[in-house]
């Protein structure tokens, strides 16, 4: 093996891109004709091009040469200069291109945009010759941009109905209330769905908005009361020990209530009744029209946000509770909360609101102030967790033209891809749904 080694390091000159056929006579002849190497001369003004890895894949016909990786978008390979190495040095060594056939020669700037690129290599005892194919692959989009597009326009007559869409069993469960009666309605997808029908057992007036699931369950809180159901259609009543003001969130492996004991408290269910944590919120705490996002911190720890919503008294909020689990928390079950607003009063009133965590920020959708005035078709984004808010990039991030402004729609995230479901705005209430991706999202 040692030996080997100083005969490669004795030959490399002779290996890389610049060999010709002049070169070997200084060199034994062989009967090999073999690529092991190929790269890009790295280059200031194309960020990316030098650190491109490509794999050689030899083939009994022609290799193939290709980046599993694709560049960056907008790398450019009109003009590169190409890195060869060979296992002994070569004969001769030609490039056939769309419009030239050339032998290297030297550091040869040369356009890779135009495929297919052969190599060929012949021995320096000319008895062998290989060909490869070069394939150099560029990202075609652009990784900031986010592509949006509709499923469907209509799912059912919406009329004057509130929604709300769960996930439920791998599927997406729509159910709504028109102020009478339910009904729900399912999708594998969100683009085809088919009516459950009327479930059995939940309210005729239920306040479906505040709904909530665990993926295999769903939850709904009246007074005493909790409904659950594991098909959307069959609700089972169950008297709990507290009077529950609303469901907030299934978060960090427990489905989490709002309740009244003696004032305002945090609560989660366990077992056949409700577990208190201690933690008791001001009065300016969220009963309704709230949006609640789950994420883990950059410090590695579970956290989750309830922003805006209706307080107890009617008041519109422009709060941002911040939860957070840490085991080195003693009180409270390791749980702790506190409101954002305090020292970042600018969050202007909210209610009717969605909001994800997508890209390791959060996303923002509808909604409405104060005055009920719409926030219109912008998409607000935080990249340090909520503590400030600037609108998207219109050119990178923007909803279809045919989404109106809304508030009351469904934001969930699903295989790297963000669903938005119906709403309502001053005149109309939709059961259409978007979808929307980051095209780097996976890359």
């Amino acid at each position: 093996m040692r030996k080997f080694f100083y005969i490669i390091i004795a030959l490399l000159p002779l290996l890389v891109v610049g060999c010709d056929s002049s070169n070997t006579n200084t060199t034994q002849t062989s009967s090999i004709a073999k690529l092991t190497a190929f790269s890009f001369v790295a280059n200031d003004s194309m960020p990316g091009l030098g650190k491109a890895v490509f794999t050689i894949e030899e083939r009994i016909d022609t290799g193939l040469v290709y980046n599993k990786d694709s560049m960056l978008y907008g790398t450019s390979l009109e003009r590169v200069v190409p890195r060869f190495v060979f296992q002994v040095a070569v004969g001769t060594a030609t490039l056939k291109m769309p419009d030239t056939t050339l032998t290297l020669t030297g550091y040869d700037t040369l356009n890779f945009s135009k495929q297919p690129i052969y190599l060929t290599l012949t021995s320096t005892d000319r008895t062998t010759t290989k060909v490869y194919e070069i394939r150099p692959t560029v990202h075609q989009a652009d990784p900031d941009l986010f592509v949006w597009e509709q499923l469907t326009d209509v799912i059912y007559p919406a009329d004057e109905s509130e929604q709300r869409v769960v996930e439920l069993a791998g599927d997406f469960v729509m159910i709504a209330n028109n102020g009478f009666s339910n009904t729900a309605f399912a999708s594998a997808d969100g683009a085809s769905w088919y009516e459950l029908g009327t479930p059995s057992g939940l309210p005729a007036s239920a306040r479906v908005r505040q709904i909530i699931s665990d993926g295999l369950t769903l939850y709904y809180a009246d007074g005493t009361t909790l409904y659950t159901s594991d098909d959307a259609l069959t609700w089972t009543p169950q008297t709990m020990s507290y009077e529950m003001k609303t469901m907030l969130m299934n978060w960090n492996g427990r489905v989490w209530v709002l309740v009244d004991n003696n004032g305002l408290e945090l609560a989660y269910l366990g077992g056949t009744d409700i577990s208190l944590t201690g933690l008791r919120p001001d009065d300016e705490f969220p009963i309704s029209d709230f949006a609640t996002v789950q994420f883990e911190s950059a410090s590695q720890r579970a956290r989750a946000m309830i922003i805006g919503g209706y307080a107890e008294t009617g008041k519109s909020l422009n709060t941002r509770w911040n939860f957070e689990y840490s085991p080195q928390i003693k009180e409270n079950d390791g749980y702790r909360i506190n409101e954002f607003s305090i020292d970042r009063p600018t969050f202007t009133s909210l209610t009717g609101i969605s909001v994800i965590w997508y890209d390791d920020k959060l996303m923002l959708f509808g909604g409405v102030d104060a005055n009920m005035t719409y926030l219109g078709r912008d998409i607000l984004i935080s990249d340090d967790e909520g503590l400030n808010w600037t609108k998207a990039d219109t050119a990178k991030n923007q909803l279809p033209e045919v989404y109106q402004a809304r508030q009351k729609q469904t934001a969930i995230v699903r295989d790297n891809n963000i669903y938005l479901f119906g709403g309502k705005d001053k005149t109309t209430t939709y059961s259409d749904v978007y979808k929307g991706r980051l095209n780097s999202i996976d890359w």
